[in-house]
């Protein structure tokens, strides 16, 4: 199977009517604060399907993080409902978030133990799951031996140990350089594709401040307009994978969709 090909019958697995979405949010508000409340997020409609790869865009402030929190039952709304697939999403930082005192298998299986992994099958899952990220040999190896990048897989792959159909991720590669960055959005991409091709759909929410970043990966944007943040656009992205940062089609699309943003943060200054 070639990739266009592999794409079309992701695509179509993706927008599978009779399939329920990964994650439904129906009217979603947040506000926080009592008498001087301020509203976040305001009547957010949005529906990630199975399988789907979506990337959400917008200005500081617009409250992509308070929606990834939502999502992840870390917070609730103040209106509206939100269901997810499975009933709970994995979520992965900024930052890598590891444990500083365990390795990197540790930190993995420290989700696998959470779901009550067997002692006996956890170290070998943890392993499973190091190798998919392509960190073979590095699962003794401790936090501080790690560079960004390596941490940011073994965040993956924690991720992945909780066995979850829907991904959050929080601009998860915005500290790391261009050319890690780079390696790591083929990795995602690889990983993405390895789960549908076994009939295994992993939804992704991926939240980016880097225009680039989000056409480069994700099947469709989102726009969330400044506080209120609100669904503002979105795009589909009909651009074969792999696909690079620097291709003059990913280059072309993420120029209109900035065009888009900065008449936000306009519109809200």
């Amino acid at each position: 199977m070639t990739t266009s090909d592999f794409l079309e019958h992701a695509a179509a697995a993706t927008l599978d009517p009779a399939r329920p979405p990964a994650v439904r949010l129906s009217g979603v508000c947040k506000t926080f604060g009592g008498a001087d409340a301020v509203p976040v997020l305001d009547e957010i409609d949005l529906q990630v399907a199975a399988g789907e790869l979506l990337c959400v865009l917008g200005a500081s402030g617009c409250g992509k993080s308070t929606l990834l929190n939502l999502i992840a039952g870390l917070d609730r709304p103040s209106a509206g409902q939100i269901s997810v697939d499975g009933g709970h999403a994995a979520l992965m930082f900024q930052e890598s978030a590891l444990f500083p005192w365990l390795t990197a298998a540790g930190n993995v299986e420290l989700a696998l133990r959470l779901r009550k992994v067997a002692k006996a099958e956890r170290r070998e899952q943890a392993r499973r799951l190091l190798s998919l990220v392509r960190l073979d040999g590095a699962a003794d190896k401790r936090v501080h031996e790690l560079s960004g990048g390596m941490r940011q897989r073994v965040a993956m792959a924690r991720a992945l140990a909780q066995n979850s159909a829907v991904l959050l991720m929080d601009e998860p590669f915005a500290a790391l350089d261009a050319i890690t960055r780079d390696v790591l959005h083929e990795e995602l991409v690889s990983l993405w594709e390895g789960n549908a091709r076994e009939g295994r759909p992993l939804a992704i929410v991926f939240v980016t401040h880097n225009v680039r970043e989000a056409v480069r990966l994700g099947q469709r944007v989102v726009l969330l307009s400044s506080r209120p943040g609100r669904v503002a656009r979105e795009w589909s992205v009909d651009l074969p994978q792999p696909r690079r940062i620097e291709d003059a089609a990913v280059a072309g699309l993420a120029a209109e969709i900035t065009g888009e943003l900065r008449r936000e943060i306009s519109r809200h200054a």
